[in-house]
């Protein structure tokens, strides 16, 4: 790492860069290394004495608008590899109002779309027919959404998120026949944050006639981005876009945030991009952000429309350890919830001696919730007042104890009948083969009962399963929609103010789907639900495996694993722990496997201990969890994956921590081993020596080369983990 920044810099000092409008040398790249120490990078925003572009900067990106003669974006550029993202100037937005399609901003005239020579904008004219630029503002974020902070979360999190805001505002242009545009104003909004190489953006529609309008479509960001590859004849098709994440959060239908997105963004061939030595010039260099369908919203005289808002992350890397920390830094900045990581047993009962004494065990051993388990026999979406009545009297127990205690719902996945299903086009089905549509007469019922039973059971945990994957419904009937045009908008609306709401309430909410930018806190860490019914000593390999995979993209606190207390669809004895005094060693090694990574697992089943024995494993497990919880909980360094052959291992790196590091080391094999494992301590902030202290024991010295990495030398006993704290 150090003789590469060391390369670098050489050569940027030798070359320098051409960047959109200007000229930078390495006196502009960053000094230190964001990932490790953000704290330089502050994002700011600067208009140009003569007024002619403003610019937001924070040291590691920036995005310089022109103002005349019309606002648009004239370069973007990653300041830590030096490199210009930008090739062309586009339209700030796209806004289809009343059937006519609009361009909000830009300027024309660009001779080639393979790069932007600063001398060409001077020279570049406004659209007559576009949308044209009356002014902007500066200001600071806002909570988007409202979060009530009720239990433990990361160390380094802020709400709302350090940075600046640039609004850009637009009106059609007087004397044109713009008919469905006179009296719209459309406002253009950035968000550039503190220490983090990315910007959201979103707009607004207001409308300031005497008439309703309709916004039948949009796109709040058409960007023309360099190329990632030149293919002369097979073209990938979209496969291979330009290194940036986006994402947004009008996201569903998957856990990974690409799956989620997928209707939301895409990846367009550029049609004035000429030049391009593609063939059928298909190359996906053109992004575009906006729903695929819909919105198709009615905005009423005085209303405003508000767009979903997107997220641009540019990598400074192709290295996927730190891509994947890029990410996991911007979900700690802009949905911080997600490092809310409770211990959670997962009742397979509501009888109520079985609910007080899970309860009570809970307590007993420092777990934080109880949720009353897919299976446990409560339902919440019954109305009888006993429901409610011995909600109460759980949450008042449970309360009681300093534990908190919430209830499972299934939403689509199933047929509610009644005219209340999604009604597809010709042809297609629902993704989970049957789906109520969240807007019909039921789905209006539906969140009515979410929105009451939690206002007034006292829990605070709600696991939403089959949540909403995103299906269309070409009824006419449903009183949420008109017709399939607005379908998917109002649904995605309808579950995505419910789970604002929970937050803003400080409840927590399992979701097995992406909403965590709309206020879910935790999905599935990636796994078959058929695994947890193999033999036990398969789980822990899979359990490690899962978690090595499943924390690329997301904080260890985002993803949930599983264990089987009691059979879990099949494999009988052989699969399940129960009963627990007789399958210690298995045990053990199944919550060392998830605490040790950070990791949160569903502990399904009637209890979380059979004897003292028991009772005193798991709360050593839980007390030395907790003793180094902020350093598990932060961000994980992949070592080797666990395959049952070797050791395996991953790094636990914050350098604001004292604990900086902590590495994890599995032996799966039946045998003692002792090695020595190189490691690489950059992440933990540390140089030129550190403090490693082996399963607690007294610190030794310990030396680190010239990229920080460091000979550890481990020790693991048979089927045993052993930890390392780095200081």
């Amino acid at each position: 790492m150090t003789r590469f920044r060391t390369l670098k810099s050489a050569f940027f000092t030798l070359v320098g860069v051409v960047v959109g409008a200007s000229t930078f040398t390495a006196s502009a790249l960053p000094p230190t290394d964001w990932l490790v120490d953000p704290s330089s990078f502050t994002a700011r925003v600067v208009t140009h004495a003569d007024g002619s572009e403003v610019e937001l900067n924070n040291g590691l990106i920036r995005r310089v608008i022109r103002l005349t003669p019309n606002a648009a974006t004239v370069a973007l550029d990653n300041l830590v590899t030096g490199e210009s993202l930008l090739r062309g100037v586009k339209p700030e937005a796209l806004v289809e109002i009343d059937g006519h399609r609009f361009e909000i901003g830009g300027l024309k005239g660009q001779p080639n779309y393979a790069f932007l020579r600063p001398e060409w904008i001077g020279a570049l004219r406004a659209d007559p027919a576009g949308f044209r630029f009356t002014g902007y503002a500066i200001g600071k974020p806002l909570e988007r959404l409202a979060w009530k902070q009720t239990r433990h979360h990361g160390p380094d999190v802020k709400w709302p998120p350090a940075g600046v805001t640039l609004r850009l505002d637009f009106a059609a242009p007087a004397g044109t026949n713009a008919g469905a545009a006179a009296g719209i104003r459309v406002s253009v909004n950035y968000e550039l944050y503190d220490g983090l190489p990315c910007y959201s953006k979103w707009i607004t529609v207001s409308n300031t006639t005497d008439h309703v309008v309709h916004v039948d479509r949009f796109s709040s960001e058409v960007l023309a981005v360099v190329e990632r590859t030149a293919e002369v004849d097979e073209l990938s098709d979209g496969r291979n876009p330009p290194n940036l994440h986006v994402e947004t959060d009008m996201a569903f239908g998957g856990m990974m945030a690409a799956g989620a997105n997928r209707r939301s963004y895409r990846w367009l061939s550029d049609p004035d991009f000429r030049t391009q030595v593609n063939y059928e010039r298909k190359t996906p260099c053109l992004l575009d952000v906006g729903p695929d369908i819909g919105p198709a919203q009615a905005v009423a005289p005085g209303a405003v429309f508000e767009s979903f808002r997107a997220w641009v992350l540019p990598y400074d890397s192709f290295d996927r350890e730190r891509c994947g920390l890029s990410m996991r830094r911007m979900y700690r900045v802009i949905a911080p919830w997600t490092t809310e990581n409770p211990l959670m047993l997962h009742l397979v009962s509501s009888k109520g001696q079985a609910v007080t004494n899970a309860i009570d065990q809970c307590a007993a051993v420092g777990f934080e919730m109880l949720i009353l388990s897919f299976g446990s026999g409560f339902d919440l979406e019954n109305e009888n007042p006993a429901t409610l009545a011995k909600a109460r009297s759980f949450s008042a127990y449970a309360h009681s104890k300093g534990i908190e205690i919430g209830s499972y719902s299934l939403l689509a996945s199933r047929s509610v009948g009644g005219g209340n299903d999604v009604v597809m086009p010709p042809g297609e089905k629902p993704i989970f083969g049957n789906s109520p549509c969240l807007v019909s007469r039921w789905g209006t019922n539906y969140f009515r009962r979410l929105y009451e039973f939690h206002r007034d059971s006292g829990f605070t945990l709600l696991e939403h399963d089959g949540s909403y994957p995103g299906d269309v419904c070409d009824s006419d009937q449903h009183p949420g929609h008109t017709g399939l045009a607005d379908s998917r908008w109002t649904q995605w609306r309808e579950i995505t103010d419910f789970y604002k709401w929970c937050r803003a309430q400080g409840f927590y909410l399992n979701v097995p789907d992406h909403y965590f930018l709309s206020g879910s806190t935790k999905s599935g860490m990636g796994y078959r639900e058929e695994n947890w019914s193999l033999p036990r000593e398969q789980q822990v390999i899979h359990t490690r495996q899962n978690i090595y995979d499943g924390t690329w993209e997301k904080l260890p606190s985002m993803g949930w694993m599983f264990v089987p207390l009691t059979e879990y669809q099949g494999g009988g004895a052989a699969a399940t722990i129960e009963p627990l005094s007789e399958h210690l060693n298995h045990y053990q090694r199944m919550i060392e496997s998830n605490l040790a990574l950070g990791v949160q697992a569903c502990y399904r089943g009637p209890r979380l201990f059979d004897t003292d024995r028991t009772r005193l494993l798991v709360k050593s497990e839980v007390d030395w969890f907790k003793a180094h919880r902020d350093i598990l909980e932060s961000d994980l360094i992949h070592g080797r994956r666990a395959d049952a052959r070797d050791l395996d291992w991953m790094l636990h790196v914050n350098p604001k921590l004292k604990e900086k590091g902590l590495l994890v080391v599995f032996n799966p094999l039946d045998q003692r081993v002792t090695r020595n494992l190189r490691v690489n301590l950059h992440y933990t902030g540390l140089s030129g020596s550190a403090r490693i202290f082996e399963n607690g024991t007294a610190g030794k010295r310990l030396k680190l080369d010239q990229d920080q990495s460091a000979e550890i030398r481990v020790q693991v006993a048979a089927q045993g983990m052993s930890w390392y704290v780095v200081e």
